[in-house]
């Protein structure tokens, strides 16, 4: 298992014991994200997480325990589960902002061999695998359910021409996403060669290396002078974000997906959302509905994930993984099996 800030540990713990309405769950496979990177960098928000503890959030695996009176799931079915649970009661839950519930549960711990499912989650927000789906396949359906969210505000339409800053995990789902909306032209920025090679084969129609090109120069270029329809940005840092309203074109919109470091602020020029009527849209996170699509959509392969996973590694490697992710680039997502 996994605890603290800089401090990777393998530690062993009690299996945990299911209560009334839970699941115990064999993790078959967890896959790295960036906020797990984030985490151990430099923590996280707190109502969602508090640290010490052990985390890791998108997952797969396969029931070993169900609460007794609970019809479904059943022994030995392949499940994944959302690491959150709205109330469906809340004000939020009210106006259907299920992904904003004022009384969320979070659930952490998937880089370890079992996994306890609350109640809640077990209710709202738990699928059954199809048998196809590989067990690392079926944990990226947490970020691309969050992904699929982004794109809804995003309003991605027919045609559009799509910028995304960003070709990790993240930037490369909002590709795909893009793609099955029907962009006319995507365009994917990023600093490393190797993620910008992984975007072009999964379709991207022009790309753009920051650190060798003027990235609005070369948008501006490439949509005849006017910008892009819409720009995601899907990297988290103040100076992207403040980038991507520089790419988008006059009545675009703008959606500041990744997350910041608490604190940090951005500068906005007023004429280009008063004059130019540029939207700008935050995302965050998803609801169960969107963790339903993104499975469908991974079982059916209209977004197949199977590329973004470029390494595979045990639970006893996670210190060796987060190494690797922190200092290098080129890696997508590596695959944690316990």
């Amino acid at each position: 298992m996994l605890y603290g800030v800089k401090d990777l540990r393998i530690e062993d713990v009690e299996v945990p014991e299911v209560e009334s309405g839970e699941v115990l769950v064999r993790v078959k496979a967890a896959t790295t994200c960036g906020t797990d990177l984030k985490i151990l960098q430099r923590g996280y928000v707190e109502k969602v997480i508090k640290l010490p503890t052990v985390f890791g959030h998108e997952w797969a695996g396969e029931v070993v325990e169900v609460s007794e009176g609970l019809d479904w799931p059943k022994k030995r079915m392949r499940v994944r589960a959302g690491n959150s649970a709205p109330c469906l009661h809340c004000a939020m839950c009210q106006k259907g902002k299920y992904n904003l519930c004022e009384n969320m549960i979070w659930l952490w711990g998937a880089y370890a061999e079992y996994i306890k499912v609350p109640a809640r989650m077990v209710l709202v927000n738990m699928q059954e695998i199809p048998q196809h789906v590989s067990y690392q396949e079926a944990a990226i359906t947490e970020p691309l359910a969050c992904v699929l969210h982004g794109a809804e505000e995003a309003g991605v339409k027919l045609g559009d021409t799509v910028t995304i800053i960003g070709a990790g995990p993240i930037g490369l789902l909002h590709l795909l996403t893009a793609k099955k909306k029907g962009a006319g032209k995507t365009i994917s920025i990023d600093l490393v060669e190797e993620r910008l090679n992984v975007a072009r084969k999964l379709g991207a129609d022009e790309t753009i290396n920051a650190g060798k090109e003027n990235v609005v120069e070369k948008v501006r270029r490439l949509t005849s002078g006017y910008g892009a329809d819409v720009v995601i940005e899907a990297i988290g840092l103040p100076a992207t974000w403040e980038q991507a309203l520089k790419l988008v074109r006059k009545g675009g919109t703008v959606l500041e997906f990744g997350g910041c470091p608490p604190g940090t602020e951005i500068k906005v020029d007023t004429e280009l959302l008063h004059y130019g009527e540029v939207t700008v849209r935050g995302a965050f996170h998803a609801t169960p509905l969107h963790f339903k699509k993104a499975l469908n959509l991974i079982a059916s392969r209209t977004i197949d994930v199977r590329p973004l996973v470029t390494r595979k590694m045990t639970l006893e490697e996670i210190k060796e993984a987060f190494e690797i992710l922190s200092t290098t680039k080129s890696e997508i997502k590596i695959a944690i099996t316990p």
